[in-house]
């Protein structure tokens, strides 16, 4: 598809990405996380990347707390609406952590203000202090080290490449436990991140300049960085600063398989055994170097260099 007429102009780079997520609004929670009110339901299009990153990151709270640790600093780069960050305060009092500090950072101040609203509930639990703020991968990250990290879902794509090396070194420095990141991948299907791909009339990828131009439906046109990782150059990257545990691709079927509801019958929805199959080879997948830059998102497990707090 040839790239947008009249393409918006590139001011400043995080601007433009803070508007468009700005834009989406309560749109982009929904799309990204499904119902707001229902935690681990884990339903719709990206329900099984979803529940595989849930279920690597409570791996990583049972590990912690396992260590003896009764008290839990949780930091969320790119927070968005503040979900995932729900998710872990709420696990973490489960399991039995009494005093939990997590901070969520973003670009985006309406995603701020809704994570804010979204959290109230969360935030009066005995022992939580739960806190959004206005911040991004190019200033100053908040300290002391944190437990656990957190940079999901589309926060490292867009940053231009020459800078990635420098935010891993900042991620580094804030994470004395385990470090969590899913990016986009340059096999995945296409996204426009801020919203479903139905809701762009049209866009274009120029992975020369790593640049997205979208036009959505209703005549808005935004145009921001987004550059697409393959699974050596993720390992190349975060290798130098972390200990890498694993990188395994998440979404190489679910999502290609996915009816679609503009299109296809509810009867089109995939059956139990399909579902079966297809998690079945997801599993023996995910990790083939012949699949894995095929994935929707690489998911990167890592750890600090320093050693966790005791």
């Amino acid at each position: 598809m040839p790239a947008i007429p009249n393409r918006v102009p590139v001011a400043d780079n995080e601007t433009k990405i803070a508007a468009a997520y700005n834009q989406a609004g309560y749109r982009y929670g929904k799309y990204a996380d499904g119902s707001g009110d229902k935690l681990f339901s884990f339903e719709g299009l990206h329900a099984y990347a979803d529940r595989r990153t849930w279920e690597l990151i409570d791996s990583k709270l049972l590990a912690l707390k396992a260590r003896g640790l009764h008290r839990l600093r949780v930091l969320d780069l790119g927070c968005g609406p503040g979900t995932w960050l729900r998710r872990v305060v709420v696990r973490a009092k489960q399991i039995g952590f009494t005093e939990i500090e997590a901070q969520g950072l973003d670009i985006a101040d309406i995603q701020l203000h809704r994570a804010r609203a979204l959290s109230r509930g969360v935030a009066e639990m005995a022992g939580v202090n739960l806190t959004f703020q206005h911040g991004d991968l190019r200033g100053k990250l908040p300290c002391p080290p944190n437990d656990l990290c957190l940079c999901l879902y589309g926060v490292l794509n867009h940053l231009p490449i020459n800078e990635i090396s420098h935010a891993f070194r900042r991620i580094a420095d804030v994470t004395a436990g385990f470090f969590v990141a899913t990016v986009r991948t340059i096999g995945s299907t296409p996204t426009v991140y801020v919203d479903d791909v139905s809701a762009a009339s049209r866009f274009f990828q120029d992975n020369q300049i790593d640049r997205l131009d979208v036009e959505f439906t209703n005549g808005r046109r935004t145009s921001f960085q987004s550059h697409l990782f393959s699974r050596a150059e993720l390992q190349r990257l975060a290798g130098v600063t972390f200990e890498v545990e694993d990188i395994q691709g998440l979404d190489l079927f679910h999502l290609r398989f996915a009816a679609d509801p503009r299109w296809n019958p509810s009867s089109a929805a995939p059956l139990a055994r399909l579902s079966q199959e297809l998690a079945r080879l997801e599993e023996r997948y995910c990790r083939d170097p012949g699949f894995i830059d095929h994935a929707s998102h690489l998911l990167l497990v890592a750890r600090g260099r320093n050693e966790v707090r005791k």
